[in-house]
């Protein structure tokens, strides 16, 4: 009777579970993360393929790099023989069993003649002239990448890190319009629209006006491909540089500029050798600033510290050129590192420049954007205007 009773009495109640408060903290991280990906993928749409980035910049490295092979052509005239020519050792022959088994080409070993040869050095000079001052750029820039391919290839055994760093910022400017600014294209576009402006334009189809949108686009979308893998290529190279110099020894223990002012190969001005070489502490700071600037350089690039960063490797490239006698390198990694300064500085510079040229009684180019290469339009509607907007993208990554 007693367990029947018992067993007659109502369970008691069953403990309320807890809720699980670690899932909706999941659940809500996930939702944020999801978001935040989707702003920042939205922003770098709109970075790519909203305007042309650092046109200016890309200007500044076609007038450096045009006008430093001209110079390296002009200074290499009465040696352009021995070093690409007819009388050079490495001959046209020795140079084509090599690109047999490296890929190269070279359009200096298609024969032997010496008029060909000149002729092909002509064609150097013209080229680099004409990319340096923005003539038909598109053209001239593939010419550009081409010469210094071919004169690379042909005397691979002369090259230093400057040549290799040219020749890779000859290809990528290829992709970009570094013609838009600061060049003769630029100018004839000013005096074509000066002309056009005001009169009667000619009215395209909706198709024909979707076209030219879309071509405008992808010019875009290549220009600043081409602009972030320069950049791209410079933070590599500092960066590998920097991580190269941390494993040796003498660089760890502040030796290794004394070593290098010690060597011929880098005294193109000896007193300047052994008198900067009187002072080890100076190199040996000089030495740890060198690898720190290096290291740190890719992650400081979307601060104000790059500034100074900045001004810390071009002192080391000035000293690199004239105490160790490597110009062509210095002045190679000194135009590369223009790509990281905003377009709004090149713009002050150039209004600098042209009240000094007014003060000194110098007539100086009308500023003024060139028509039809601002933001490009987006053919959503079929009408030509401004980009929609897009989420906000932080200063540092659009300069």
């Amino acid at each position: 009777m007693g367990n029947e009773r018992i067993s007659e009495l109502p369970a008691p109640p069953a403990p309320a579970v807890a809720p699980d408060r670690s899932a909706g903290r999941a659940a809500w991280a996930s939702g944020s993360l999801h978001r935040r990906l989707l702003t920042w993928t939205d922003a770098f749409w709109a970075l790519v393929t909203g305007r042309p980035v650092s046109l200016y910049a890309a200007s500044v490295l076609r007038i450096g790099y045009g006008l430093l092979y001209l110079v390296f052509l002009l200074r290499e005239f009465p040696h352009r023989d021995e070093i690409w020519g007819p009388d050079s050792p490495w001959t046209p022959a020795l140079a084509a069993q090599l690109f047999d088994q490296t890929g190269w080409y070279s359009f200096l070993v298609l024969s032997d003649s010496r008029v060909y040869f000149e002729l092909c050095y002509a064609l150097a000079l013209v080229t680099s002239a004409l990319f340096m001052l923005g003539w038909r750029t598109r053209a001239t820039s593939v010419l550009f990448a081409a010469v210094v391919a071919s004169f690379h290839a042909r005397a691979i055994f002369m090259t230093d890190g400057g040549d290799n760093l040219l020749l890779l910022m000859a290809l990528y400017l290829v992709l970009t319009a570094c013609g838009r600014r600061w060049s003769l294209d630029a100018r004839r576009e000013r005096i074509r629209a000066a002309r056009t402006d005001g009169g009667p334009r000619r009215v395209r189809g909706p198709a024909a006006r979707q076209l030219g949108e879309a071509r405008l686009t992808l010019a875009t979308v290549v220009h600043n491909c081409g602009v972030f893998v320069i950049a791209a290529q410079v933070c590599f190279l500092y960066g590998s540089a920097g991580l190269y110099k941390v494993q040796g020894s003498f660089w760890d223990d502040g030796t290794a500029l004394h070593y290098v002012l010690n060597l011929d190969l880098f005294q193109p001005w000896p007193e300047l050798s052994h008198l900067v070489d009187q002072y080890p502490l100076v190199l040996a700071v000089v030495g740890y600033l060198t690898v720190l600037t290096q290291v740190a350089f890719p992650f400081v690039l979307f601060g104000r510290l790059k500034y100074p960063v900045l001004a810390a490797l071009l002192g080391m490239h000035l000293a690199i050129a004239v105490v160790l006698g490597l110009p062509l390198f210095s002045a190679t990694m000194i135009i590369a590192d223009a790509v990281f300064l905003p377009d709004r500085f090149y713009v002050f510079l150039a209004d600098l420049l042209r009240r000094a040229a007014r003060r000194h009684g110098l007539r100086a180019p009308a500023p003024g954007p060139v028509p039809g290469l601002g933001t490009v339009p987006r053919p959503a509607d079929g009408r030509r205007g401004p980009a929609p907007s897009a989420p906000r993208v932080p200063e540092q990554v659009r300069e």
